[in-house]
């Protein structure tokens, strides 16, 4: 049976890669079919909600706003347990520093909903401001983010710290700050449809990609892989695999879950709150 699976094209998601490279799927009858989205959490939701993907490797807030907003998929894992640790970049030539306050900012986000989006707003949370919709210019993709920040179309970008280290290396962008999710960072989420139809397809499915990344995180040569297929430099591969755990359980936090429901809702993105319950496919896992 074939399943499409999308997510980001960064290092976080080589596992996947490397299981359907050494026929981990098809050993047990999936066909995965992988899409590289740049556009990120926010483009993966609307590829769920458009029957474009039956399954995604989202960022955690992103996924938990846009279900209580109505997409018709569950969360049925974590991916990665640790945090991502998100740098706030501006372009080589901005005057724009880490105490500039961010209601004078705008921000280039990948699209409505995306990580890009939702951190701004949990970060203006922790500097006790808060945004207002009219600060957020939509770029598609990190691509179109560099280009904004060069042309003076937005003044800051927030994006995961290691993806943009080679820019920042070569004085494209220029980081001011970081700042880390106090939740873990990405979620695997399928399209309830799938859920209903293929469960124990989904099962197998979960239970492969766990195996490859137990495979993946004790694997010496792991760090060198990364370094060579996405562009860093082996030391900044090296500190970005220390830190990154993938999940190896199927059990999820009703405590985190409310922490990011809460933190959603007191920052103005959703306007009601779910139960994790609700929010995950399998309740018998919710603790």
């Amino acid at each position: 049976m074939q399943i499409r699976i999308g997510g980001v094209p960064e290092h976080f998601n080589y596992p996947w890669h490397m299981a359907i490279k050494d026929g981990s799927f098809s050993n047990i009858g999936i066909d995965v079919v992988w899409e590289d989205v740049a556009g990120g959490t926010g483009a993966m939701t609307s590829k769920l909600r458009n029957d474009e993907l039956d399954i995604a490797v989202v960022l955690t807030e992103g996924i938990i706003a846009d279900i209580i907003q109505g997409n018709p998929s569950m969360v049925v894992q974590k991916f990665v347990k640790s945090p991502l640790i998100w740098g706030v970049h501006t372009g080589n030539d901005s005057k724009v520093t880490g105490e500039t306050p961010f209601q004078d900012l705008r921000f280039a986000i990948s699209r409505k909903g995306s990580g890009s989006h939702l951190m701004a707003h949990v970060e203006a949370k922790n500097r006790g401001v808060q945004l207002n919709e009219r600060q957020f210019v939509e770029v598609g993709n990190f691509d179109g983010a560099r280009e904004a920040l060069k042309n003076n179309e937005a003044d800051v970008l927030l994006w995961e710290k290691f993806t943009t280290k080679p820019f920042v290396d070569n004085g494209t962008l220029r980081r001011i700050s970081e700042t880390v999710t106090p939740w873990p960072c990405f979620m695997i989420a399928v399209r309830q449809e799938m859920l209903i139809k293929h469960p124990n397809m989904v099962w197998n499915l979960l239970w492969v990609i766990r195996k490859n990344c137990r495979h993946f995180m004790n694997n010496d040569s792991a760090e060198g892989v990364i370094a060579n297929r996405y562009g860093l430099k082996l030391e900044d591969a090296r500190t970005w695999f220390n830190q990154t755990e993938w999940e190896q359980d199927i059990f999820i936090s009703k405590k985190m879950i409310n922490n990011v429901v809460n933190t959603l809702f007191d920052v103005g993105i959703i306007d009601q709150k779910m139960s994790a319950e609700e929010l995950c496919w399998n309740r018998s896992m919710v603790y």
